[in-house]
């Protein structure tokens, strides 16, 4: 594990690669998880791929709203291990762990009851709603795990330790990878639990992952150590975490949102439309995963150098990891290009029409994936330097003002149909790239302490709300 002080003397290139390349692969290994799932619930047909489409963006909203907690908790660990407040940094990952447990116990129940409901909203097709049904329950009750999870790799990310996190996803994707098909197809005593066997697997190995977890934050042997008088609640810290962590789920569900609406628009032209969408949104999770490690990356070394003042370094960081994301991004996009209809073809081999309208999807938006890596990098150092509500406006604007209202326009007012929906991907892509480098080239954020005498943390989002109101 590269020790903290190698990551705030290093050169840029080297710091940000150890950090990323883990990361990387370890986001790699947790999209295993979706992409085992789109895997073998292909093989059971157009009508299960929609069930699982139509219930993610519902089970993100709940979940992200209690991720900003989450964000909190990560982006002052880095700070207060930049500035080298080592008790701090166990405090917060106790506290934050514990809002984080209550909140998911919360959400996850509502998720559970309201699941119905949601459904009915989205007019999901008969014979899409019992398996999606089905499948959104699971979820929900597995949502603790999956929040608890969450929390340990943000903080554990946070401190610069990076390879513990890897090797539990490790183990619980090979769980996942045999569990899948058993679950799903059943096998001897096991029966077939079709689309709902998918979730059932992703809980028990969320579960795993969750106590693994739990274990090495107690056990206290890498870099964090949790002990009984740091659960005790600590309310100033709560209103503390609170204050910084309210935008961020404030983006988040914004996010989640807007994809429940685009689930609607999207929803109208009908199940292969679906299915095309939900596979094409899983190829673009896969391709942006190399810049959601470097995003990561960049946080963790944003943070802990603004923690150790280092604010010229921490904006060197930020800019490298930009250029990097653009680069690898529009490499893959160029890639997805050329084998659109294959890599779709891989998801769902035996629909013709899914592979030849999922294949328009990938080929209208990859050209622009650089400017997501662009982006993923820029939010990720507002994040670390503790201006949530930035990302929770360019958030705002990347799915309200862009997105939802691009894809309504062009699918139902122009010739595109559906196709419109696909471009309005590529253009906000590249309109929110630009609005992110132009606000951070500002330099406003450099303005702000998270761990001087630990006392401007309530500041945070006045800061940036006051920066907001002079742009109006």
């Amino acid at each position: 594990m590269p020790s903290q002080q190698k990551l705030l003397e290093a050169p840029i290139h080297r710091a940000l690669l150890s950090l990323a390349v883990p990361i990387v692969i370890g986001q790699i290994l947790q999209s295993a998880y979706q992409l085992t799932d789109a895997f073998w619930v292909g093989r059971l047909g157009a009508h299960q791929v929609a069930a699982v489409s139509v219930s993610m963006p519902v089970t993100f909203l709940v979940i992200a709203l209690g991720s900003g907690l989450a964000m909190a908790g990560a982006t002052l660990s880095a700070q207060y291990m930049g500035a080298k407040q080592y008790e701090k940094v166990n405090h917060v990952a106790a506290q934050t762990m514990l809002m984080v447990l209550f909140t998911s116990i919360v959400l996850g129940l509502t998720g559970y009851l309201l699941s119905p409901y949601f459904l009915t909203l989205l007019s999901v097709e008969s014979a899409v709603y019992q398996d999606a049904l089905r499948f959104m329950h699971v979820s929900f009750i597995g949502v603790v795990f999956v929040f608890t999870f969450a929390m340990f790799q943000a903080i554990m990310r946070g401190i610069g330790q990076v390879k513990v996190p890897l090797y539990i996803v490790l183990g619980t994707v090979l769980a996942n990878f045999l569990l899948d098909p058993l679950f799903i197809f059943g096998f001897g005593p096991v029966p077939a639990y079709g689309v709902m066997g998918a979730a059932l697997s992703t809980l028990v190995t969320q579960g795993l992952a969750a106590v693994l977890g739990l274990v090495v934050l107690v056990k206290g042997r890498h870099g964090i150590h949790l002990q009984r008088r740091h659960f005790k609640p600590d309310m100033t810290y709560i209103r503390r975490a609170f204050f910084l962590g309210v935008p961020g789920s404030v983006e988040l569900s914004a996010r989640a949102l807007g994809l429940i609406i685009m689930s609607f628009l999207v929803a109208s032209f009908g199940t292969v439309t679906i299915a095309s969408y939900g596979v094409g949104s899983n190829i673009l999770q896969v391709v942006t995963i190399p810049a959601m490690g470097l995003s990561m990356a960049v946080s963790t070394l944003v943070g802990q150098n603004l923690g150790a003042r280092q604010i010229e370094r921490a904006e060197k960081v930020t800019y490298i990891g930009t250029l990097w994301g653009f680069l690898a991004l529009t490499l893959l996009g160029v890639l997805a290009y050329f084998f659109a209809p294959n890599i779709v073809g891989f998801f769902i081999p035996d629909d013709p029409q899914v592979i030849e309208h999922g294949g328009e999807f990938v080929r209208t938006m990859a050209l622009t994936w650089g400017f997501i890596g662009v982006q993923l990098c820029v939010v990720s150092a507002f994040r670390a330097s503790g201006n949530m509500v930035n990302t929770m406006v360019l958030s705002l604007l990347s799915q309200w003002v862009f997105q939802f209202p691009l894809a309504y326009v062009l699918s139902k007012h122009t010739a595109l149909a559906e196709a419109g929906i696909w471009y309005s991907f590529a253009v906000t892509n590249v309109l929110i790239a630009i609005v992110s480098v132009a606000w951070f080239a500002r330099g406003r954020w450099k303005e702000t302490r998270l761990t001087e005498d630990d006392h401007s943390v309530l500041q945070v989002t006045e800061e940036a709300l006051i920066e907001i109101d002079e742009h109006r």
